[in-house]
């Protein structure tokens, strides 16, 4: 029988890099959204609304693939549970990527009303779907196939997919709108990495296609029958704890990436060249740090940087706002730098301590669902709460205050999980599975 201990370095760099890489092809197709939705797709969408009115409208659709996300990681779960973690990989990709290309090719409300963002809503939903179910596969595949010793190193090589999404995706609108006249953005410049996204696609399928099943999961002699009814009535305490635990992280990610994009260039008058160069700087530093953190967090554990990561969260968002609100490129960068690196200290190592929290037979299902839950109620309601709590001229201390008190919430539910950092080499089974 395989075992995880025997692979070597060189082959689980290739697989590592293929997670990688597929990874940030599923955020780049998300991210896109987020920004067009900080940028242009109010007013494209939702012409008839107030510019307030239609930023919230615009990030509602965004919302809704967050929504989708857990429902994602139910059914790509299932798939994974019971065939394999290799088929999610593949499933996944083609939906998000497919969907992501057909917004690009969305008319406006000018020329089919209400039908155009009702599609919106549909093709974020089918976007959302799909990332559900790449986090569990892409994680796994790397988590399952690793040496329990650098389990977290190699389980954070798909996690630095989302920063090269988000640098890849922010990167084309940059391009793009230092490019091309205000007009030229709204008429067609914004559709152009959408329609990218089935190069990426095509791209990610093909290094996907010859990666080998996960040794865990063929190991698995007694697969669940139902994976979700098994995670609901035996780990549903586990779930709703890793959930509240991990929305700090998206919360925090979002109100950088997203609210504070659309914030800087709508009321503070900040180039949205200069926007999108502040938070591009301080992601491409995140996600270079990743694998670093990730080291420490397989020498020292997972839970006390879990732990390190919400403290300093809940410390720094007062300060964050504060240097927002200059206007001044060089101070937004650092509030956006320390509150990425304070999101980065917990995300990772949430690859290796997931997983190491769940049996092999429901794993793919309870991991994908708390991480896609904390998605939810970090990612899906931040730029939301953030916008409407931000109204006004006066500096936004509301949304520092709910960013603190979410960061107060999963700092309250880490605390409660256990530490999962495999010990002796000899204890690792009986330990983590």
């Amino acid at each position: 029988m395989h075992d995880v201990r025997t692979v070597r370095a060189p082959s689980m760099l290739r697989l590592a890099a293929a997670s990688l890489v597929g990874t940030a092809i599923e955020f780049y197709d998300f991210f896109v959204y987020g920004t067009a939705a900080a940028l242009v797709l109010g007013p494209l969408f939702f012409p008839t609304f107030s510019p307030l009115a239609g930023t919230l409208a615009a990030f509602a659709t965004f919302g809704v693939g967050f929504v989708a996300r857990p429902l994602g990681s139910v059914l790509f779960g299932h798939i994974g549970d019971r065939r394999g973690r290799r088929p999610v990989l593949v499933a996944s990709l083609l939906l998000t990527g497919a969907a992501t290309v057909a917004v690009g090719c969305v008319p406006t409300y000018d020329t089919l009303g209400a039908a155009a963002p009702a599609l919106l809503l549909v093709l974020r939903f089918l976007q959302g779907l799909g990332l559900g179910g790449e986090w569990g596969g892409a994680v796994l595949l790397t988590a399952e196939h690793a040496p329990a010793e650098r389990r977290g190193l190699w389980s954070s090589f798909p996690q630095m997919g989302p920063s090269l999404g988000f640098v890849l995706a922010n990167g084309v609108m940059l391009v793009l709108s230092a490019a091309l006249s205000d007009a030229q953005f709204a008429d067609w410049g914004w559709r152009v990495p959408f329609w990218a996204s089935g190069v990426l696609a095509a791209a990610g399928l093909w290094l996907r296609g010859s990666l080998p099943e996960s040794p865990r999961f063929l190991e698995v002699r007694d697969h669940s029958r139902a994976p979700i009814v098994e995670v609901a009535r035996d780990h549903w305490r586990l779930v709703l704890l890793t959930a509240g635990g991990l929305a700090v992280g998206y919360a925090v990610f979002y109100a950088v990436t997203t609210w504070a994009l659309a914030y800087g260039v709508e009321r503070l008058g900040v180039s949205r060249t200069v926007m999108l160069a502040c938070i591009m700087a301080a992601v491409v530093v995140k996600g270079s740090l990743t694998p670093v953190v990730a080291l420490l967090g397989d020498r020292y554990g997972r839970r006390p940087l879990c732990l390190a990561g919400c403290t300093a969260a809940a410390l720094w968002m007062f300060p964050m706002i504060a240097l927002l609100s200059t206007g001044e490129p060089l101070l937004m960068f650092l509030g956006f730098l320390v509150a990425l690196l304070a999101f980065i200290t917990m995300f990772a190592v949430i690859a290796a301590y997931l997983p190491e929290l769940y049996e092999p037979r429901v794993r793919c299902t309870g991991a994908a669902v708390g991480y896609n839950l904390g998605g939810v109620l970090g990612g899906a309601l931040t730029p939301i709460v953030a916008t409407a709590v931000a109204e006004g001229e006066r500096v936004p201390w509301g949304v520092a205050a709910y960013l603190t008190g979410v960061a107060l919430l999963s700092l309250g539910c880490f605390a409660l999980l256990p530490e999962t950092r495999p010990v002796p080499r000899l204890a690792v089974s009986a330990v983590t599975d």
